[in-house]
């Protein structure tokens, strides 16, 4: 298959899937379950949307300046302003062609502070192994919580475990051999690439040269503290969730967050996600719904609007370099 092609199909099938999902949610409602979504969503209290998104930029604001922390040890000292913005856009350019966002932030920093692509590459896949173990920690909560819930919800949703991990073993041991070769071949082009890796290597490693690791996991915790706390806070748009507890909070997060890698930033998969899990919790389809497209919309609005206004006033900013 050409490259080319591969490449369109990454890109239009999670929106497409995204498409068929919202079509499913909306032709397998009743006239009446799709009349109550919609009155749930009009009538949503928008100060509990507010503080929401405000929450929604802090997490951001935090994010951006955990990432200073972590491009320090590479011996550059990035601004805040170019470290949000560079952020935002890769949020933005997600919406478009999913995980893209991380490249477009790496060359968006390097451009504009002048530092080697694939180190700024390497800081933020290093935060991404950061982000998965604190996800995996809110999950190992969540089970604590509403371990029945979850467990009945997963068992539906995702394949075997055993098929998992087998793929998980298979996948590991075509990777070490892929390195070794990588690390003996004198090739050209995998020479170039055992030459971006150790580029992408020294960003990660820059993790556990941090000089200001308290702060670098104070930043940690808050930002996904108010990723928690933006669910809880939209708990209370919907007068059928406005009653949950921590416990089935944390398992519509949980949900969410997976959904949100399966489509173009979750457009579609996150409302059918959440309003699956509060089923468990005997919230009707309706509120679970409207529930979802209150939250995804919200904070996808507030994205694209921040990105656009970040793609736009970087070059402002930075019109001295």
């Amino acid at each position: 298959m050409k490259p080319k092609l591969i490449k369109f199909l990454k890109i239009i099938l999670p929106l497409a899937l995204g498409v068929f999902l919202i079509w499913y949610s909306i032709s397998s409602a009743s006239p009446e379950e799709r009349q109550k979504t919609i009155q749930y969503i009009t009538q949503a209290n928008p100060k509990w949307i507010i503080l929401s998104l405000i929450m929604g930029v802090i997490s951001h604001l935090s994010r951006a300046y955990r990432w200073k922390f972590a491009i320090e040890p590479l011996g550059h000292s990035i601004k805040l302003s170019n470290s949000f913005m560079a952020l935002m856009v890769g949020y933005l350019a997600n919406l478009g062609i999913p995980r893209s966002g991380e490249i477009l932030r790496a060359g968006t920093i390097s451009t504009y502070e002048r530092i080697p692509f694939k180190k700024a590459f390497g800081t933020i896949i290093s935060e991404r192994v950061i982000d998965l173990l604190m996800l995996l920690l809110v999950i190992a909560i969540t089970f604590l919580f509403q371990s029945e819930h979850l467990l009945s919800y997963l068992s539906e949703k995702i394949a075997s475990p055993f098929i998992t991990l087998a793929v998980l073993v298979g996948l590991l041991i075509i990777g070490v051999v892929f390195l070794r070769i990588i690390k003996t071949s004198k090739n050209p082009i995998l020479v170039k690439l055992r030459n971006f890796g150790e580029g992408l290597l020294e960003g990660v490693k820059s993790i556990s040269k941090i000089k200001q690791k308290g702060a670098f996991v104070f930043h940690t915790f808050l930002i996904w503290i108010l990723y928690i706390g933006m669910f809880y806070i939209i708990k209370f748009t919907v007068p059928e969730t406005a009653n949950l507890s921590i416990g089935p909070v944390l398992a519509t997060f949980v949900a969410g967050s997976f959904a949100m890698s399966t489509t173009n930033g979750g457009i579609g998969a996150f409302p059918i996600a959440i309003s699956a899990v509060l089923l468990l919790f005997d919230v009707e389809k309706p509120a679970g719904e409207a529930f979802g497209w209150i939250l995804w919309g919200s904070q996808t609005a507030i994205n694209i609007i921040i990105g656009a206004l970040s793609f736009l006033f970087l070059p402002i900013v930075n019109r001295e370099k």
